[in-house]
């Protein structure tokens, strides 16, 4: 299959299952009082989103019942054990923590947009976002708690989904604690992009797996299939942040590297011996030119940065599918395959 196939069937499969998503999404979210909470609660809920990771986690379900995608209904789906789990819930959870975790970034970082509409704490107020946070963060065990799933694959489903909360706290602080170190080495940011990016992938296949009843073996397959696809998503991210045109990006090309955000592209740029901080001569994203940003990403991939990590991105996703070896050989876990290609492409 051509890669514009394969993009295609990918993007047909995601925007198949976000409409299902943002069914159930409105279900398990709904409005009630006090009503300005729950609208903020539902705002970034309600502005989109490819809904990706949960995409994942339903695809991993039906990969491993080896069923016909989209045939069988995920509020009753068949596990391994032969009982029936609401593998939705599952999947919506996810989603709930991914959006509690934008909600506070933006609030972190003072960003003015999300998603092409006000970040929440800009469209209502800081205290307000805060508290649709945690009502999110809340609402996401209490949906993964009513998945019907065995008793002791639900606590561990659950067990899971907080310790990835917590890690990717940990992931948020270590990329805070970049920001003012002298020497970050590329195996750290690593670390800390699986953390920060990469846990909530892992978690999605994982978590649906472990509600499958599936072995621990395949357990873990699946979650690093998730860990290594969502690191290669995040270093790609660099990449096209340097090698897009504003237009198609979406916000101003090189942002990155013009507020001085340690990537892996920077870091073996300075193995290299390159003086990352001096490639643009501002650190203002609305001043920067675009000569300044051809004239540093020239600089960049003169000494191999880019290339350097596009081969790390391409390295991770092809670990990645080799992880789906675990699964039965159908259409589901093909577009698992699919999606991690994807990843690294998404459209651009």
């Amino acid at each position: 299959m051509s890669s514009d196939a394969a993009e295609k069937r990918v993007l047909e499969a995601i925007a198949e299952r976000r409409e299902l998503v943002n069914e159930a999404l409105d279900d398990d979210v709904p409005m009630k009082s006090p009503e300005r909470l729950y609208e903020a609660t539902r705002y970034l809920l309600k502005a989109g989103g490819k809904r990706l990771r949960p995409t994942v986690a339903l695809l991993t379900a039906e990969a491993l019942a080896d069923v016909e995608p989209l045939s069988v209904d995920y509020h009753a789906f068949p596990a391994l054990d032969g009982s029936e789990i609401d593998v939705m819930s599952a999947a919506t959870s996810i989603e709930v923590i991914q959006s509690f975790t934008l909600i506070h970034d933006d609030i972190m970082d003072d960003d003015d947009l999300r998603r092409g509409v006000p970040a929440v704490h800009k469209e209502y107020d800081t205290e307000t976002a805060i508290l649709a946070g945690d009502t999110l963060y809340a609402k996401a065990f209490e949906l993964l708690s009513e998945t019907g799933a065995d008793p002791a694959n639900g606590l561990e489903a659950i067990r899971r989904l907080a310790t990835t909360c917590t890690q990717i706290c940990e992931g948020q602080a270590l990329d805070i604690e970049f920001e003012g170190r002298t020497e970050v080495l590329p195996d750290e940011y690593l670390d800390m992009i699986e953390l920060k990016t990469a846990v909530l992938y892992g978690t999605a296949a994982a978590t649906a797996a472990t509600l499958m009843d599936a072995d621990q073996e395949t357990v873990e397959a699946l979650y690093r299939y998730g860990i290594d696809s969502g690191r290669a998503f995040q270093i790609q991210d660099d990449v096209l942040d340097l090698t897009v045109p504003s237009e198609k990006l979406g916000k101003q090309r090189g942002s990155d590297l013009v507020e001085n955000k340690e990537t892996l592209i920077t870091l073996h740029a300075r193995q290299q011996g390159v003086d990352v901080n001096s490639l643009v001569g501002t650190d203002d994203v609305d001043s920067v030119s675009e000569a300044e940003i051809e004239s540093a990403v020239a600089e960049l991939d003169a000494v191999g940065s880019i290339e350097y990590a596009e081969a790390k991105a391409e390295e991770l996703t092809a670990n990645a599918k080799r992880h789906l070896e675990v699964l039965p050989d159908n259409d589901a876990r093909a577009l698992l395959g699919d999606i991690a290609d994807y990843l690294i492409t998404r459209g651009y």
